[in-house]
């Protein structure tokens, strides 16, 4: 049985002290949860994650990685570095980075490969707009997003977690519905099925599109879906927690 993951995002968001007020709550109310409870923050509060949550059971990460061991790449973050931080999760291919930073689905797959290769687990996210929903084009979208991934990794699928984030859900207060949502989630763990069955049926998928506290119970009553990539939530430890609680 695929224990749930609820998985926060930060963002560009955080600062030392409201750091601390929100990872002390998380920690001491975190004890009765029955579910997997990750934090996933910007690079320069990794240390203060591992300071405040080493010895507990949350887990932590990154939002990004580079595709580079080492090297001239100003700015980048090695995976070497994350391990440095204990890290147990970090993000890739997160719609922003795809819109903003022009990132591939080949680049999001080297990514994905890299961070395995040094003991990380990937958070693969994949998901589409607005437009191409409406068009009839979200299962062609997913699935171009999701091939170089699955063709690339190959007999490391059972090591990732993919989230789905439909663009058009984040941020904007628009959520699919459990429906919506299961339908993406059922074609993503068919697709994985066809590369390897034993893999899809361990790969945790992610609901990523503003999932919170009164939306949370029905998403996560889906057969495919199997916990929450939460962004705004995140950063508040009783919505957190709440969405933690409904897993």
């Amino acid at each position: 049985m695929r224990q749930a993951l609820i998985a926060g995002n930060w963002k560009m968001n955080g600062s030392l002290a409201a750091n601390a007020a929100l990872l002390t709550a998380l920690r001491e109310q975190s004890q009765s949860l029955h579910c997997e409870l990750a934090v996933c923050a910007p690079a320069p509060y990794l240390f203060q994650l591992q300071s405040l949550l080493a010895g507990s059971s949350i887990n932590w990460g990154a939002q990004d990685l580079s595709v580079h061991e080492a090297g001239a790449y100003t700015g980048e973050v090695s995976a070497s570095m994350l391990q440095d931080f204990a890290c147990r999760y970090v993000i890739v291919g997160h719609s922003e980075r795809r819109a903003m930073h022009a990132e591939t689905s080949e680049l999001v797959a080297l990514k994905a490969a890299r961070a395995l290769s040094a003991g990380l687990v990937p958070i693969v996210c994949v998901g589409e707009t607005l437009a191409e929903r409406e068009s009839g084009q979200t299962a062609v979208v997913v699935e171009q997003q999701l091939s170089p991934v699955l063709d690339k990794l190959g007999s490391q699928l059972a090591g990732i977690v993919i989230a789905y984030e439909p663009v058009w859900a984040i941020g904007t207060g628009k959520t699919a519905t459990p429906e919506m949502a299961q339908e993406v989630h059922e074609l993503i763990r068919a697709r994985l099925a066809q590369c390897d069955n034993a893999a899809a049926a361990v790969v945790r998928l992610l609901y990523g599109g503003s999932m919170k506290p009164d939306n949370a119970r029905q998403l996560l009553a889906m057969p495919d879906i199997d916990g929450g990539l939460i962004g705004g939530a995140a950063l508040k430890a009783a919505d957190f927690l709440a969405i933690a609680q409904a897993a």
